[in-house]
């Protein structure tokens, strides 16, 4: 496995709670659920990029 990066997170309660929630539905910790969303939008992120890089007119 790759070596993973320690990075201190602050979360209001609320946010946590609700985070743990969706870890528990999802059977997975609370750090591996963010760790998941993380990953999502950033794949998200990347396609959106590109789809607008190839809706760009050529000059």
């Amino acid at each position: 496995m790759a070596d993973k990066k320690q990075v201190p997170l602050r979360l209001s309660e609320k946010l946590y709670a609700d985070i743990a929630a969706w870890a528990d539905d999802d059977f997975r910790s609370v750090n591996g659920q963010i760790e998941y969303l993380l990953t999502e939008c950033v794949k998200r992120r990347k396609k959106q990029s590109a789809d607008r890089d190839e809706q760009k007119p050529l000059n």
